[in-house]
């Protein structure tokens, strides 16, 4: 094993604090991996990694290495890239926001494994504020305020949002002509992974954002089942309007409040600061923000 392919094997054990996970990572047998983290060791003197059945973690040697192996293999690939005329290549984890990601991504993503064949890409799905480092994750794709990070954040889209409602929810509740007329109404539910509490709705009144909590008979904490308690006349949603779009069409949910708007939501991606981004992380970021960017017109009005 020469000089960079030792140090991909050492960045990789120190961001999954783990031989096996990393192994696993590389396609490679764990004993391969001890025994490269050795030999490295042995060369330069000094133990990198802290060992225990359970965890590993960088010593403070390990940490200054790990940094400088880091921008040695970015610098290495954006030159083997540019140099060599050969494209991205290897393993890509994303994390995504799984409706969002079945409506715009996946439906274009044969065009980004067309042009980039050598990329394998694994994508998983979640709400929550993942650890990119700890999880061998590249990048995430996340709906939303975000909270505070220490992650590079770069906002994509800002998607229109709809206050509706079932039908048959408004032949038992009526149909509010403002804000005020909400006393006596029902919401379903959304509660928050990040405060485990319920989300409250959001009305734009003039330049002023209200927010308004009902009685909630019903709580979720997923989008599909959000939408679909929606639908049985369980109480008022917000969504983003492309996720119901088919149900306004279809009138099994109608718009409510319409002159009142939930404040658009964000779409941002977030990866490490600390990182030097590969060739392959850095044009999956770059192709998302212009999916994005060329389908900003039906995601968010005027």
């Amino acid at each position: 094993m020469d000089r960079f392919d030792a140090m991909r094997v050492f960045t990789r054990v120190v961001e999954r604090r783990s031989f096996t996970l990393a192994a696993g990572d590389l396609g490679l047998p764990r004993s391969t991996v001890t025994d490269a983290i050795k030999q490295l060791e042995a060369r330069l003197g000094v133990r990198l990694l802290q060992r225990t059945t359970r965890h590993v973690s960088p010593t403070l040697d390990g940490e200054a290495y790990h940094r400088r192996c880091l921008a040695l293999i970015a610098d290495l690939e954006d030159a083997e890239a540019a140099f060599g005329g050969a494209k991205p290549r290897g393993m890509l984890r994303v994390d995504v926001h799984g409706t969002l990601a079945r409506h715009f991504v996946l439906p274009r993503l044969p065009d980004f494994l067309a042009a980039y064949p050598e990329i394998e890409l694994t994508m998983s799905e979640g709400d929550r504020l993942v650890d990119l480092i700890r999880e061998g994750i590249d990048c995430v794709l996340r709906v939303g305020d975000l909270q505070d990070s220490d992650m590079v954040a770069r906002r994509v889209t800002m998607l229109e949002e709809v206050t509706c409602a079932a039908p048959s929810y408004v032949a038992r509740f009526g149909m509010p002509g403002d804000i005020a007329a909400l006393d006596g109404h029902r919401m379903v539910g959304f509660r928050s992974s990040a405060t485990g509490g319920l989300l409250p709705l959001e009305f734009m009144v003039g330049d002023v954002l209200r927010h308004v909590t009902l009685p909630s008979p019903v709580a979720v904490n997923g989008a599909e089942s959000f939408v679909a308690a929606a639908r049985l006349g369980l109480g008022l949603i917000q969504v983003p309007r492309y996720h119901v779009a088919r149900d306004l069409e279809q009138g099994t949910l109608v718009v409510v409040l319409p002159d009142c708007p939930p404040s658009p939501t964000p779409v941002s991606l977030l990866y490490p600061r600390n990182r030097q981004l590969s060739p392959r992380v850095r044009v999956f970021i770059d192709w998302l923000a212009k999916l994005f960017a060329a389908q900003a017109t039906g995601l968010c009005s005027p």
